[in-house]
């Protein structure tokens, strides 16, 4: 019963941080989202070029997945009007690292 009331209190607690944002900071975030989707199927692309005959099936799996996720992001950016330039963008996470 301890576990359930967490699990309802930790949602509620998600609900509460989603709505507090702004529509810009929502933007952002989904931009940072598609970068990072962007990042992880190149890694994924990478990572199956120098697969192990053992794991090139997973590799697959990894890239179909994050490829879906990257689809997914960009048509809802699409849908709300957020256009993407990934220059300007990789250019922002660098400054974002320094």
């Amino acid at each position: 019963m301890e576990g359930m009331v967490y699990e309802v209190k930790e949602k509620y607690v998600k609900e509460i941080i989603i709505k507090d944002k702004t529509d810009k900071e929502k933007k952002y975030e989904l931009v940072e989202t598609i970068m990072q989707a962007k990042e992880d199927l190149q890694t994924a692309i990478n990572n199956f070029e120098y697969a192990e005959e053992n794991l090139i099936d997973y590799f697959l799996y990894q890239i179909k997945a994050n490829q879906s996720k990257l689809d997914y992001l960009i048509k809802k950016a699409k849908k709300n009007n957020i256009e993407i330039n990934f220059a300007e963008s990789a250019e922002l996470k660098n400054k974002k690292a320094i």
